[in-house]
This record gives C-alpha cells, sequence and structure tokens, in this order.
C-alpha cells in the first residue's frame, strides 16, 4: 500500500479519535461539574456516569488516552471525596484507565504525587482498609505497567510502601510486600539509593500472625536486599534467622529460597557467606523433604557457582579432593568440592557462632544450632583439625544440655570428628580432658564425646591406640574419680565402644578395660548400670575367644591384686579398691582360690586390729559370702586349709578381741559372722580347731555377753559349729569352760538366742566321753542339772520339751546325780509331768551305767 495512502487513513484515524474523544468530554462536562456539587449523591452518580461513559464504553485507546489526560486532575480531587463510596468508584475508574490507556506513565505527574500525599504521610488519610488495599493494587499495576518510567518518582513509591508495608490491614501488607517485589526489579538502578528505608517496616511486620504475611514480608525483604546497596544485611539476617524455627513450613521455605537466592546472585556475597551459608545449610535438616529438597538444591548450586568462579585458585583440589576419604560415611551424599571449599573457608568465622547459640536459652535455637555443626563438620572434614580445641569444648557444653535432641545431634557431630581427624590428633586432647575435665559438675562430657568420637573412628586406624585408651580409662583419676551415674555410664559407654569397634584387637588393652569395669560395677548404685557392666566383662571375654568370665578373671588375677594390694595400706571405708576387692572375689568364682598366695597377704594388710573399722566389717562380710560356699570360693583347689588355721589366728581372732564403742562391737559382729562361715563352709579342719582352742574360746565365750544381740546369736551359733565339728575331741576342762556361759544365755532376752543356746547344751552332752568322770565332775554336773530344771519349767512349752530332750541326753551322764536333783524340785515344778517323764527315763537307764556314777 502506498505510503501515502497509508499515511492519509491513519490522520484520518486519529482524527476521528480525536473527534470521539472531544464528544465524550463534552458529554462529560456536565457530570464534570457535578463532582463539585456539595450532595454526596450527586457526586457518586457523576463518577459512575464517567466511569460508564469512559472505561465501560470501550473507546479505543486513543481516544481513552485523550480522555484520561483530560480527567486525570478532577478524578484524583475526588481521590479525598467524603463519601467512601466516591473514592472507591474513584479509585476504580483510575485503575480501569491505566490499565487500558496505552501511555499511563503520561499520568504519572498528577498520579504520583497525589497518591504519595494520600497513602504516603505518617497519618492514614483514608480510614477504609478495603480502599486502602484497592490504592496499594492500583500503584501495583502502576509499576506492572509503567516500569522504568517510575524512576524519577522513586521517593513517592518508597513513601507509600513504608506506610503500607505496616498498614493495620494483613491484604494490605501482602499487597505492599508484592509491590514492593516489582518494583525493585523494574528500576534495580535507582531502586538502591533509597531501598533501606523499607527494611524497618518489613522487620517489623516479618513476625506477623499470619502466615502469608510473613511470607510475602520474606520475598520483599529478599528483592530489597537483592536490588539493594547490601548495607542492610546485617540487620534482617537475625529476623530470617528468627523465622527458621517458624511453626509454618511455608514461611521456612520462603526463608530457604530469599537466602538461596542471595547466596547465588547478590552482589556483595563474598563478603556474607559466612552468615548466609549457616541459614541455607540449617534448613538441610528441615522436617518437610519438600523443603530439605529444595535447601539441598540451591546448596548444590551455590557450590556449583562458587567453583565456576574460582576454577583457577582450585585446579590442584579438583583432581585429588573429588575421591572421598576412606570409611567415609555411607549413609550420606558427599557434599561437592564447592561447598566443601565454602566451608572450609568460613569455617573459622562459623564455629564460635556455634559456640555462641548452641547454649542459647531458646530450646528450638540449640536445636538447630546443634544440627548445623554436624553439617558443617561433614562439609569440613579433615579441615576442622585447626578448630578442634573449640569443637571439643563446644561439644563438652552442648552436652550437658537438658535438651535430648541437643546432645543427640552433637554426639552426631561428634562421631564425624571421630571419622574426619587422626585418632593422634583426637586422642591427644581427648585424654587429657577426661583425665583433667574442665567442669567439675559436669566431668562426664569429655568422656561422652570420646565414646562418639571413638564410635565415628575405623577399626584399623584405632588399633594402634587401643592401649593408650585403655591405659587412660584405668587411670584411677578416671575410673575411681567420680561416682555419679551418668559419669559411670560414659565410662561404661567408652569401653562399649572399644569394644564393638575394635573386637579382638581389644586384647591388647583387656586388662585395663575389665579394671575400668570393675570399676564402674563397684560405684555403681543401679542394678541396671551394675547388668550392663556385667555384660560388657561378658562381652570382653567372647571377644577375645574366652569360655567364660572366670577365664578372664584367671587370665588377670594376678595383675588384678597386685593392682589392689599396691595402694591396701592406705585403704579406708571411702577408699574405692575395697569395693573393687568385693568385685574381683565374688565374680572370679573358684578362680580366686588359685591366688591365695597373693590375696591372703592383701586380706591380713587391711583386716588388722588397727585398720579402719567399718572397712573391715565390708571385707569381713564379703569373705563370709565366700567362706559359706568356699569349696567353690577360696577353697576351690583344695589349698584353704593349709592358710585357715592362720587365716583365724592373724586376721579373725585379733578382730574378736573386745574394745569399748559400738564401732568396735560392730566389727566383733561382722567378724563372727565370718568365723561362723569359716566353720560351716568346711574350710576349717577339727584338728586346726582343737590347736587354736586356747585362743578362740575364751573370745567366743566373751562375745556372749555381748550387748548386740546378734553378736549373742551368732557366737551361740559359733559354740554349736565348734562343739559339732570337734565332737569328742575337746578335753573336759575345756568343756567345762563353756557351759557356764551357755547357761547364762538360757536366760537372755532374745528367744531365738535362748532356743540355740540350748542347742549348744545338748551338742554339749554329746561331745563328753566315757573320760569324762562324773564323779570328779559331779559339781559341775550339778549346776548343769540344777539350771536346767529350771527351765524345765519354763512358760514357753517348746523350751520345756526341748530342755526335756537335752536332760535325757545328760541324765547317761550320772544318772544318779540328775534324779536326786530332779526330786528336789518335783514339787517346786508348776507341773510335774515333765518330772515324771525324766524319772521315768532315768529308771529305764541300764543299771550299769547307774551303779558305775554310784561308784
Amino acid at each position: 500500500m502506498p505510503v501515502a495512502i497509508t499515511t492519509a487513513k491513519m490522520a484520518a484515524m486519529a482524527t476521528g479519535d480525536e473527534h470521539a474523544s472531544s464528544e465524550v468530554l463534552r458529554g462529560l462536562a456536565r457530570h464534570l461539574n457535578c463532582l463539585n456539587e456539595d450532595n454526596k449523591a450527586t457526586r457518586k452518580r457523576a463518577l459512575e456516569a464517567i466511569k460508564k461513559e469512559t472505561v465501560d464504553k470501550g473507546l479505543s485507546s486513543s481516544a481513552l488516552q485523550e480522555v484520561f489526560s483530560s480527567l486525570i486532575k478532577p478524578l484524583l480531587k475526588c481521590l479525598s471525596d467524603p463519601m467512601e463510596r466516591c473514592r472507591e468508584t474513584t479509585i476504580a475508574v483510575l485503575t480501569e484507565f491505566i490499565r487500558c490507556v496505552p501511555k499511563p506513565e503520561e499520568s504519572l505527574p498528577y498520579l504520583m504525587p497525589c497518591l504519595a500525599q494520600r497513602f504516603g504521610e505518617k497519618e492514614i488519610l483514608e480510614p477504609a482498609e478495603e480502599l486502602r488495599l484497592s490504592a496499594v493494587e492500583m500503584l501495583t499495576l502502576i509499576v506492572e505497567v509503567c516500569g522504568k518510567n517510575l524512576a524519577p518518582y522513586l521517593s513517592e513509591v518508597i513513601n507509600i510502601l513504608q506506610r503500607t508495608i505496616v498498614d493495620p490491614f494483613p491484604d494490605v501488607k501482602r499487597e505492599s510486600c508484592k509491590c514492593t517485589v516489582n518494583f525493585a526489579k523494574c528500576v534495580p538502578e535507582h531502586f538502591h539509593m533509597q531501598a533501606e528505608c523499607l527494611i524497618k517496616p518489613l522487620m517489623l511486620t516479618i513476625a506477623h500472625q499470619h502466615t502469608r504475611v510473613r511470607v510475602s514480608v520474606i520475598e520483599a525483604t529478599g528483592a530489597v536486599i537483592q536490588h539493594g546497596s547490601g548495607k542492610k544485611v546485617d540487620d534482617v539476617l537475625s529476623h530470617l534467622a528468627q523465622r527458621l524455627f517458624d511453626d509454618s513450613p511455608q514461611v521456612r521455605k520462603a526463608v530457604t529460597a530469599v537466602v538461596g537466592d542471595w547466596l547465588l546472585h547478590f552482589r556483595d556475597r563474598y563478603s556474607y557467606f559466612h552468615k548466609l551459608i549457616p541459614l541455607l545449610l540449617s534448613t538441610i535438616n528441615d522436617e518437610i523433604p519438600e523443603i530439605r529438597l529444595l535447601a539441598v538444591d540451591l546448596w548444590k548450586q551455590v557450590g556449583a557457582q562458587w567453583e565456576k568462579e574460582n576454577e583457577d585458585d582450585i585446579k590442584d583440589k579438583m583432581d585429588f579432593l573429588l575421591t572421598p576419604p576412606p570409611h567415609y560415611p555411607s549413609e550420606v551424599e558427599r557434599p561437592g568440592l564447592g561447598c566443601r571449599e565454602l566451608v572450609v573457608r568460613n569455617l573459622g568465622k562459623l564455629v564460635p557462632a556455634i559456640t555462641h547459640d548452641v547454649t542459647d536459652w531458646l530450646v528450638p535455637t540449640r536445636v538447630k544450632t546443634s544440627q548445623l555443626l554436624s553439617v558443617l563438620l561433614l562439609h569440613a572434614e579433615d579441615h576442622c583439625i585447626q578448630h578442634l580445641p573449640a569443637l571439643l569444648a563446644t561439644l563438652y557444653r552442648a552436652c550437658t544440655d537438658s535438651e535430648r535432641d541437643v546432645v543427640n545431634n552433637c554426639l552426631a557431630a561428634a562421631k564425624l570428628i571421630g571419622t574426619f581427624v587422626p585418632p593422634p590428633v583426637f586422642l591427644k586432647l581427648l585424654l587429657d580432658h577426661v583425665a583433667s575435665p574442665h567442669s567439675s559438675s559436669h566431668p562426664w562430657a569429655p568422656l561422652m564425646v570420646l565414646a562418639a568420637v571413638l564410635g565415628g573412628c575405623s577399626r584399623p586406624l584405632l588399633k594402634p591406640h587401643i592401649q593408650q585408651v585403655a591405659n587412660a580409662l584405668a587411670q584411677p583419676d578416671v575410673c575411681q574419680g567420680y561416682q555419679q551415674v551418668m559419669y559411670l555410664e560414659q565410662l561404661l559407654a567408652c569401653v562399649d565402644v572399644l569394644l564393638h569397634q575394635c573386637e579382638s584387637d581389644c586384647s591388647s588393652g583387656s586388662l585395663q578395660l575389665l579394671q575400668v569395669l570393675i570399676a564402674v560395677q563397684s560405684f555403681s548404685t543401679e542394678p541396671q548400670l551394675s547388668e550392663k557392666a556385667l555384660e560388657s566383662v561378658q562381652f570382653l571375654c567372647k571377644v577375645q575367644g574366652l569360655d567364660s568370665v572366670m577365664e578372664l578373671y584367671r587370665q588377670h588375677m594376678g595383675q588384678l591384686l597386685d593392682w589392689l594390694s599396691a595402694s591396701v595400706n592406705t585403704w579406708s571405708s571411702y577408699s574405692p579398691e575395697r569395693l573393687q576387692l568385693h568385685i574381683v572375689v565374688i565374680q572370679s568364682g573358684p578362680v580366686i582360690g588359685e591366688f591365695l598366695s597373693q590375696l591372703m597377704p592383701l586380706l591380713h594388710n587391711c583386716l588388722q586390729p588397727n585398720r579402719d573399722p567399718e572397712m573391715r566389717m565390708s571385707i569381713f562380710t564379703m569373705l563370709a559370702k565366700l567362706l559359706l560356699d568356699a569349696n567353690k570360693t577360696l577353697d576351690s583347689q583344695g589349698c584353704f586349709h593349709d592358710d585357715s588355721e592362720r587365716f583365724l589366728s592373724d586376721i579373725l581372732l585379733p578382730n574378736l578381741v573386745w574394745h569399748a564403742g559400738r564401732i568396735a562391737a560392730a566389727v566383733r559382729t561382722s567378724a563372727l559372722s565370718c568365723l561362723l562361715a569359716v566353720l560351716h563352709g568346711g574350710a576349717i579342719t577339727p584338728g586346726q580347731l582343737i590347736s587354736l582352742e586356747e585362743r578362740m574360746h575364751p573370745l567366743v565365750l566373751s562375745a556372749l555377753e555381748e550387748d548386740s544381740q546378734m553378736s549373742r546369736l551368732l557366737a551361740c551359733r559359733c559354740l554349736c559349729s565348734i562343739l559339732r565339728l570337734t565332737g569328742t575331741s575337746l578335753h573336759h576342762e575345756a568343756l567345762n569352760k563353756i557351759y557356764p556361759e551357755l547357761l547364762k544365755r538360757l536366760d537372755d532376752s532374745s528367744e531365738e538366742v535362748r532356743g540355740v543356746a540350748l542347742q549348744a547344751v545338748g551338742l554339749w552332752f554329746s561331745s563328753l566321753t566315757k573320760d569324762y568322770n562324773p564323779v570328779l565332775c559331779g559339781a559341775h554336773l550339778q549346776l548343769l542339772f540344777q539350771q536346767l530344771l529350771l527351765h524345765l519349767d519354763d512358760p514357753d512349752s517348746s523350751v520345756q520339751d526341748q530342755v526335756l530332750e537335752i536332760l535325757k541326753k545328760g541324765s547317761s551322764v550320772h544318772p544318779a546325780l540328775l534324779k536326786k536333783e530332779v526330786e528336789a524340785v518335783w514339787d517346786k515344778q508348776r507341773s510335774p509331768v515333765y518330772c515324771d517323764q525324766l524319772l521315768q527315763h532315768i529308771s529305764s537307764l541300764p543299771t550299769e551305767s547307774t551303779a558305775s556314777c554310784t561308784e
């Protein structure tokens, strides 16, 4: 088509549009005049008519542009109309004009100052929240259609957004944030000059109760920082960090997306890597899979981008750092080189922050920080060595946390240290801390960390250091330093980790590990903990291929007894060694009988009368248990008989000598129980008892006068056992010293003591032989018969029955004398029944015995 014709047509069309717009404007003249009327209804009808005759009529773009240029000023005046309906219609008309006209930017010189005055002042001039929302939506539309043409009106837009972001109406806040994002993208060359003005209102709104508002604010903050000057990053990071703990997954996802975008596109990101990396890595462990995947994907992009940007700097590492280190955790994917390098280069700045936040007063902060620590160590690998002292100190503090998740996360981090750090390095620090814990209130923290670190170390690397670790744990200051349950549990955990990690290789430290397990059992007041320690002893046997715990003790018994004997001179009731001796001799069973040559000197030393009384009591109690079953313990090899006489003479009897005081009495009671065990357990022969008779009998008889009922009872039982074992071997002079003391016990306040004393009297009669001359010893027999006859009239019928049987047994010794004594008391008894039975029994005796006694 010829150019002349085309130009002519365009001119004709323009002329037609001008004519149309003129016609519209003439038709609107009356309505425009009505906008100044005082009547509200008139103004409302005028606005509606203007809308109907313009935007609703479907005018051409050029005609609409012409009309809008003429109507803009009167319409803007209506934005302050007292009637809400008029203002609403005005905003709707303006919005439609802006959407439809081809050059909306031509209205900006009039529109933006008016909007800034109406919605950008300190005081809210528009009371209706729905109209404020419509106005902000209109501003968003202006940003979309005008784009870069808004640059001259930067201040006006910023002023409006500053007010509307903090508007009380949540929808206005959201729309304002949306507008902020669009505006930042439209005029980035100018936006940065005043972007920081929006940070304060955004941060005031970031914790709003509505989830969608928080999400919008986070997205707006991302845009403001991204297109700003970068000076306000520090002002928003703490607020974004708090949103990582938000209950809403959408909010946490928004934070992840924003931080990831900054790490990828923020101009000054290199200056803030150490502050932004923790925020992104914290979401890698989010409970929502979608957020985790987003964080991982963004982090991979960040690493890859950094790798590309620093390719020349890391050329040497590209080859050999791509292969995972040996024993790398199989359950995790190794991060890329760029990701690892980013963490390594910023770890020095991250560790102090971790140390600070892991003890924060808020539980969620501590949990999130402890999770982040594991992620950082997984990236740092062996580069964490240079920060190891600070990391260990952090772990010690975190392991004392009351929140179990914090502790578990920190133990997972400690395990990674064991994976990546060579044992000589971490053991040098850890074992020093175990021997001298930093905090006396939590001395078990280094042990807890040590157990976790050992758990992360591989068997081949740990094998050469088993002896070193075992020696450190077996040091008295370590295995005997504290008695708290928590400390003992962690001590046991260290041993268990070694056993499970190294198994048969632990034979090199078997003795030391057994010493630690013995110490744990000796201190434990919790049955469950003692059972676990015993299970560990059994596992120590298993990994060495030993059949039983006794085999393990047989292997180390000599060294264990030497270990205990080294300090025996200093033992007291508070010494842990006495408790360890108890564990050793009880658990070793028959094995202890093979080492009497070492055990007896140790017992002789610690049971001397001048040693601590409470310690002696506990050891005597232990020995009593062993001696009751001597054939399976001390006398398992049949050798204790060789030492039993010396044991009685040098150890037991000196402790039966009377000394004033309750404690001394308690020691004598425990020694009597041990003596009774010797007699009952068959660990001594009658001949040995006879040889000790002159020393032993006075002490036992003296014990019959003790204030303690238990002591008197034990003394009576000891006499019963002595009379039973020696049978008829005792000389009559020794026997005549025994019965008077037994007769006194027949009046004892304890019925149990009386009963055992009567048993002893019966055994006394059984011990008499033909050499016992009833005539020469008549006075003794007479006293004995007279006292027994008194108790034949006892109120307790069971005592009467018992006394009757004893007198029947004794009647064969001197029937005539007994008959005479019975007849003398017959009429004095409350009931002569028992006397009659006794006389009848004496009458039934053979005449020879009666005659011999008379002679």
